[in-house]
């Protein structure tokens, strides 16, 4: 399978650990990322119109460093799922998501036909984050939450696309795992108050977006060449399933 996402730094959150996952369950998963640090659907949507190459075009989780265009990365291969997001402090508004989301649908499907369309439900800030744009949400986790979780079903149902629902895992991750309870002595899966920790945030995006797109059993013993707790990275796994199950 190969997939190209039209994201933003939560993109590069998500792939980081991706391909390496598929690598270590016997998937074969070549990824594409095109990145530009809190970019919105309506700057997609300008740097469209414009043809403009100010992405930086992630490999498997590596940045190439090089600029490309929209336009460029699409043509660059066959995909065969693209996802789209908002960016992370627009993701529970809804009012900022169109028109530009549907017309870069359309833009998408009119140059990848048989690609599927997915989009990447990012996730709530933390509860003592200090990004200017969590005072849209009071500041406040749950609501912030909330608002995703309506925005991003709009989203899909808008273009019709399927979900990704990191933004589902990780605060479930947050409620069911006394080792990201964050609020009573947990570790938080922000680094920063706002993008994912680079170890288990990470992985548990990672981990939603494989389980999501191939419906398969993730093992996670090779990831402890890589430092990870693979008891803890079972639990994750366990939410993982059971929230995308659900759907």
């Amino acid at each position: 399978m190969k997939l190209l996402s039209i994201g933003n730094s939560f993109s590069v959150d998500a792939q980081r650990w991706l391909h390496t996952l598929a690598v270590e369950n016997g998937i074969d998963l070549q990824t594409g990322n095109l990145y530009i640090g809190g970019c919105s659907l309506e700057t997609h949507w300008k740097n469209i119109e414009a043809n403009a190459a100010d992405y930086v075009y992630y490999v498997n989780g590596e940045g190439e460093g090089r600029p490309m265009s929209i336009a460029e990365a699409l043509a660059l291969d066959t995909w065969d799922v693209v996802t789209l997001q908002q960016a992370s402090h627009f993701s529970g508004e809804w009012q900022t998501y169109e028109p530009y989301l549907t017309d870069i649908a359309n833009v998408v499907r009119t140059a990848q036909p048989q690609a599927r369309l997915y989009f990447h439900q990012t996730w709530a800030y933390e509860v003592d984050s200090t990004h200017e744009g969590f005072v849209t949400y009071h500041n406040d986790q749950d609501e912030m939450f909330r608002r995703i979780l309506d925005a991003s079903a709009m989203a899909v149902k808008n273009i019709d696309a399927q979900v990704l629902p990191v933004g589902t895992v990780v605060q479930a991750l947050r409620e069911q795992l006394p080792e990201f309870d964050y609020p009573n002595g947990g570790v938080s899966l922000n680094r920063d108050g706002f993008h994912l920790s680079l170890d288990y945030g990470r992985f548990a995006a990672a981990a939603t977006w494989l389980y999501t797109l191939f419906r398969r059993p993730i093992a996670v013993d090779g990831m402890a060449q890589h430092g990870f707790d693979t008891a803890l990275l079972e639990k994750i796994v366990v939410i993982v399933k059971s929230i995308v199950n659900s759907r």
